[in-house]
């Protein structure tokens, strides 16, 4: 899919069927997460796959809303800091989250370009969430997402204007003031 189209189309799926996604499916969704730019390629994140059957109870701990366990599987993509580049010389900011967001940002359009749905889920439960995945210390669980196929259809999208969110200043100094 042309990519402008594929950004419009994809929405955050509350309903799926239970059919499974096949493994070479999966396999190229990930391998689309292990092709996502990160600080310096460090890749400083993990993505978790967990098959909803049977841990339905553990999954719902973590986000408890029934559609999250409704797809097959649910992803958890976590940051792991210690592997991400710093900006060391001005202020230690870590591109660790952003990087992890950036590749659960690629898992969720390449899943639409396949017509998997997904809803990117970052209200969760951290202390639940780090004891179902058995996280070890220094790895930060960052967003999740259910992966099957829709069950809905999406609803029209409401996004603010250009004009709110893009700032063209004539004076640098005074973009965000």
């Amino acid at each position: 899919m042309e990519f402008r189209a594929l950004a419009a189309a994809r929405f955050s799926v509350r309903a799926y069927r239970p059919d499974p996604v096949p493994e070479a499916l999966l396999e190229e969704l990930l391998e689309t997460v292990r092709l996502a730019p990160s600080a310096c390629n460090r890749q400083p994140f993990r993505v978790v796959v967990l098959p909803t059957k049977g841990r339905e109870g553990d999954l719902l701990r973590i986000y408890p809303k029934p559609w999250f366990v409704q797809a097959p599987l649910v992803l958890a993509v976590c940051a792991v800091p210690a592997e991400a580049w710093t900006r060391s010389r001005y202020d230690g900011w870590s591109a660790a989250e952003t990087d992890a967001t950036i590749a659960m940002d690629h898992l969720l359009l390449a899943a639409a370009d396949r017509g998997l749905g997904t809803c990117w889920v970052a209200a969760f439960d951290p202390v639940a969430a780090r004891e179902v995945l058995a996280l070890p210390d220094g790895i930060v669980p960052v967003a999740f997402t259910p992966l099957g196929w829709p069950a809905d259809v999406p609803a029209p999208k409401e996004r603010r204007p250009l004009s709110e969110l893009v700032i063209r200043p004539r004076d640098p100094a005074s973009a965000l003031a």
